[in-house]
């Protein structure tokens, strides 16, 4: 037996974005370039629950894709730093993980799909950013930082984790835990069960069809996103769709948390999590009481849609 104790990386990692503004808008590129290839093979599952990435023990993956009569999938490793593409005949392909164009990475990849005689075309053009600039074309954003791509994955496992954790206490209809790589966010959705207003729209580079049918119901929906914009650090987040009246002025835990009107959401920063001495309790607490205001103010029908304990003889 080997003896040697290997050192485990801190699993609440700091994560600036101005550290790695640059990186992240890389890899938010590649993501969305694998997304819209797992899109563009999958049948159209409600809430565009069929074009998500899921967090693995090494990653992110897409999960098995069909094509034809063979399916393949594709894994980004932030551990080692190359993805990967593997078909269900055996093939498989990589790609190193390093500073590269958009354009470069999606030459590779699309290259390397073909080799494997897995020939499938996307639209080539990001969703849901001011400057969607085609991924043939883009030159601009070419950083990987392997250290930043390893801690934000670290902090995906993390939220994953106790993510699961609050979805299991939901017995109505949930979605699983999926990142979403439009914004990008690592994103659960609970509903009600009833229908919603139908949807503004208005979100940008993303047809008004899709949103429509994404929030068709009434929703109670939190993630975590690495920040952006008003918002230039990493946070969680929680929203209400439609927003019952009184939603904002809700009192929800824990004091660091706010309602932010520009994004209609309840933000907690993330720091505020990673430097708690408990960061399970106070995300669990954040998700829970911002739930509670969404439904009880919605008026859910929260009894029948909340598990109060394990099934009868679980283990």
């Amino acid at each position: 037996m080997n003896s040697t104790a290997t050192a485990r990386p801190e699993p609440w990692p700091e994560l600036p974005l101005d550290a790695w503004s640059d990186t992240c808008a890389t890899l938010h590129m590649w993501t969305q370039i694998v997304g819209k290839i797992r899109l563009a093979q999958s049948p159209w599952v409600n809430h565009s629950w069929h074009v998500t990435l899921y967090v693995t023990a090494r990653g992110l993956t897409t999960t098995p894709i069909p094509h034809g009569t063979r399916t393949f999938e594709i894994d980004f490793d932030f551990i080692d730093h190359y993805l990967s593409v593997y078909s269900s005949d055996g093939g498989v392909g990589t790609i190193p993980l390093r500073p590269q164009t958009v354009a470069a990475f999606y030459k590779q990849l699309m290259g390397e799909l073909s080799k494997l005689d897995l020939h499938v075309r996307i639209k080539a053009r990001p969703n849901e950013v001011a400057e969607a600039i085609a991924f043939e074309q883009d030159e601009q954003h070419a950083s990987y930082d392997p250290d930043y791509a390893n801690r934000f994955w670290r902090v995906l496992v993390q939220t994953d984790r106790i993510f699961k954790r609050f979805r299991a206490r939901f017995i109505g209809k949930c979605s699983p835990v999926h990142f979403f790589w439009g914004a990008p966010d690592l994103a659960v959705t609970r509903f009600s069960g009833r229908p919603a207003p139908e949807h503004p729209g208005g979100v940008p580079h993303l047809p008004d069809l899709v949103a429509r049918e994404a929030y068709s119901h009434e929703v109670s929906s939190c993630g975590f996103w690495p920040g952006g914009g008003p918002v230039p650090y990493p946070v969680f987040y929680s929203y209400a769709y439609p927003e019952p009246n009184g939603f904002r002025e809700a009192p929800v835990k824990p004091e660091a948390a706010s309602y932010n009107a520009e994004l209609r959401e309840f933000l907690l920063p993330y720091d505020a999590v990673r430097k708690s001495a408990s960061p399970d309790d106070i995300l669990l607490e954040f998700l829970q009481t911002t739930y509670e205001a969404a439904a009880d103010l919605g008026g859910w029908d929260r009894k029948p849609l909340e598990r109060t304990g394990r099934p009868e003889g679980a283990a």
